[in-house]
């Protein structure tokens, strides 16, 4: 069996396992899917880098090469490492890729944290950017928990 196979075969053992999401009292499926691109954490997370890219362009040009760079590469790193994990041939390899994704959304989280108290942006710019990668992270952890 060509390995190709055998991928497309996990990946539809993988889907059939995948459970719904829960998020404000509406039941969303987590992955209805024919590849990564259908993941809604990996939508989300698209969205995201480019949410990043537009309230960094406002941040002061002295932070172009400090925290500009690393919330940039941070946000997307995130995407990256879900869909690299989805073609994994493994279960523990793609758990190893969405954790990835997790600690970089973590790590990104701070920095939008550090933004907001150092007044790079508008509070209400960074308070969204923090609302989405807090429903990022939660959603990551299910699709952790469940892949487990």
């Amino acid at each position: 069996m060509r390995q190709e196979q055998i991928t497309c075969q996990l990946v539809n053992s993988f889907t059939s396992q995948l459970k719904k999401y829960s998020h404000s009292s509406k039941q969303e499926t987590l992955i209805d899917m024919q590849n990564h691109k259908d993941l809604i954490v990996w939508k989300k997370s698209m969205e995201h880098v480019t949410n990043i890219y537009k309230v960094t362009r406002d941040f002061p040009k002295d932070e172009i090469f400090g925290i500009v760079s690393q919330m940039r590469r941070a946000a997307v790193s995130i995407p990256s490492n879900i869909s690299e994990g989805y073609c994994r041939l493994y279960g523990k390899e793609t758990v190893k890729f969405l954790s990835n994704a997790r600690g970089s959304a973590s790590e990104l989280e701070t920095q939008i944290i550090i933004s907001r108290n150092l007044g790079f942006a508008a509070d209400d710019k960074l308070e969204e950017l923090q609302n989405q990668i807090a429903e990022i992270l939660r959603m990551l952890s299910a699709l952790i928990k469940t892949v487990e």
